[in-house]
This record gives structure tokens, C-alpha cells and sequence, in this order.
């Protein structure tokens, strides 16, 4: 967890590459020749992947209990934005910690069975940390209300640097069609550009979200039945 003070910048790494750029946008190129030809080089094998420049196959055994428990989103209005990852998402508020000197609150969601989430706040916060892939959102008290606020970086317009995070659905168009029928924003819709099967929606705040399919993946990777 990260306790962050008020900010309009999101980390900054390298500039997004204008191969990811047109990736988002639609505009990646088709494949010239060949019906099922790969539009992504791909690694085969667990050997190569492990051959690969900078990979340690072999963990230390110290982090073998180590889990990627959450990615942050620093949020403007906490009831717009619960509503879109609750209602338009459906994921479960599992957990809000609100910290009264610092003037900062935070929420964290996934998708847990509600039988299994402890009533309990103190045993609840415990299991909420020890959960895979939380989404947790910030919110520095005031910002709802605060015309001069102009919102948070998205990543995404220069300098570039966070790209999105990404969902995956059992059927990419009928989840789109929902999402339309909602009024939710998107970036790409799924049969926009090359790229066919990927969608990108928007959260309240701007943020990137894509829209995929596991089984879909093999039709990037030339691996399609």
C-alpha cells in the first residue's frame, strides 16, 4: 500500500512506443500474407521465455509467499467511481481505510465471493491484503467538490508513462454491448481498427481499461483453431 499525498502525475517511465500507440488506437498493421499469419512474435517455449535477457528463473526462495496483491488509481469522486468498478464492472468493495490527518481515503475491490469476505473490519483489512490483483483507489479528500481540480494523468497523453489495466471477459462484444448500452466511454470498440476482439473503456477519471478474451490470444499469436 502506498500512502500518497494530493498529485497530478501519475510514475513516469519511457515514452509509450508508437507500436503500443497504434495497438490502442486501432491502427495496428494486418498481417500481408497468410489467413491466420501472427500479428504478435511470440516465444514458444517456457526455454526461450527463460532465455530471454534478465529473467531469473529461479526466484529467491524468500519471496515464495509473495503475492501482487494491488495496483493504485488516484481518484477524483469516489461515488462516480465506485459505481462504474461495482455496477458497470462487478467487482466487490472489500475494504475502505480512511486516514482523518492526511485527508485521504482508500478503497480496495475485487472479485471475491461475498460468502467468503470477513465481517469483521480487523480480520476483513487482514484478508483483503492477502487477496491477488486489488484494484485500489485513492481518493484525497476534497477533489469531488474542488473546481480547480483538473484531474489526474491518465498516462496516456504526453509524457506517457502508466498504460492501463485490463479484464478478462468470457465474451469480449456481449460485455462491449453492455457497456454501450450504460453510456460508458471507450477508447477502441472492439472491431475498430486491425486488432479485432479488443476493446478499451474509460473509468471515470480517464483511465485505460482493456476489454479481452484468454482464448482470443491465440488468435494474435497465430495459434487460432
Amino acid at each position: 500500500m502506498l500512502l500518497v499525498q494530493r498529485s497530478a502525475s501519475l510514475l513516469l517511465i519511457r515514452p509509450q512506443s508508437s507500436a503500443c500507440k497504434r495497438f490502442v488506437s486501432g491502427r495496428a498493421r494486418q498481417p500481408t500474407t497468410g489467413a491466420r499469419r501472427s500479428i504478435v512474435a511470440m516465444s514458444g517455449s517456457l526455454s526461450e521465455l527463460h532465455a530471454i535477457p534478465g529473467v531469473c528463473v529461479n526466484p529467491d526462495p524468500s519471496t515464495q509467499n509473495f503475492v501482487f496483491q494491488q495496483t493504485m488509481f488516484r481518484i477524483r469522486d469516489p461515488a462516480k467511481s465506485l459505481d462504474f468498478y461495482t455496477r458497470v464492472l462487478g467487482m466487490r468493495l472489500l475494504a475502505k481505510l480512511d486516514f482523518p490527518d492526511m485527508k485521504f481515503s482508500l478503497y480496495f475491490l475485487g472479485y471475491e465471493d461475498v460468502k467468503d469476505i470477513p465481517e469483521d473490519p480487523a480480520d476483513r483489512t487482514v484478508w483483503m491484503f492477502r487477496r491477488k490483483a486489488c484494484l485500489e483507489l485513492t481518493h484525497n479528500w476534497g477533489t469531488e467538490s474542488d473546481p480547480n481540480f483538473a484531474g489526474y494523468h491518465s498516462g496516456n497523453s504526453d509524457p506517457r508513462g502508466f498504460g492501463h489495466i485490463g479484464f478478462s471477459v468470457p465474451d469480449v462484444y456481449a460485455a462491449c454491448k453492455r457497456f454501450e448500452e450504460l453510456g460508458v466511454e471507450f477508447q477502441k470498440k472492439p472491431d475498430d481498427g486491425k486488432m479485432k476482439g479488443i476493446a478499451f473503456i474509460k473509468d471515470p477519471d480517464g483511465y485505460w481499461i482493456e476489454i479481452l478474451n484468454a482464448d482470443n490470444a491465440r488468435q494474435f499469436v497465430g495459434w487460432g483453431k
